[in-house]
């Protein structure tokens, strides 16, 4: 078993003393662990504050670019924790999120939480994907 864990480049830098993705390569393919990601532009800035389509939007725009960075796509993703601070909003989540995952959806869990690390963010959200071989 080999694990690596690491910042992909083409993504905004972590917001404190953490790593964007774990990958662990086990047997015939590796699993990504990636840590909770939020709507932020190259700069660290908070995009569309208080907008859930919005976050929604640049966040799984940023969780692409991290998957593809290691050879995977949403359809590797095997489960999505979501964490929401206005559970009201959940349906634009939704048609966000439903957009990315186009076939059969992955083990999910979301949350209200009553807020995030930065005042203006209204969701985060954590991804697990399974890698075949050569990914």
């Amino acid at each position: 078993m080999k694990v690596s864990i690491g910042n992909p480049a083409g993504v905004p830098a972590p917001a404190g003393p953490y790593s964007h993705v774990a990958r662990v390569d086990v047997g015939g393919g590796s699993l990504l662990f990636l840590a909770g990601q939020v709507a932020v532009d190259d700069e660290g800035n908070v995009v569309g504050e208080g907008d859930m389509t919005a976050q929604a939007e640049r966040t799984f725009q940023i969780i692409e670019s991290i998957l593809a960075g290691h050879g995977a796509t949403f359809d590797n993703v095997v489960h999505v924790r979501t964490f929401l601070t206005d559970m009201s909003m959940r349906s634009e989540y939704g048609n966000v999120r439903a957009r990315y995952f186009r076939g059969t959806p992955p083990a999910s869990t979301t949350v209200e939480v009553s807020g995030l690390f930065r005042p203006g963010l209204v969701i985060e959200i954590e991804i697990t994907a399974a890698v075949p071989a050569g990914g």
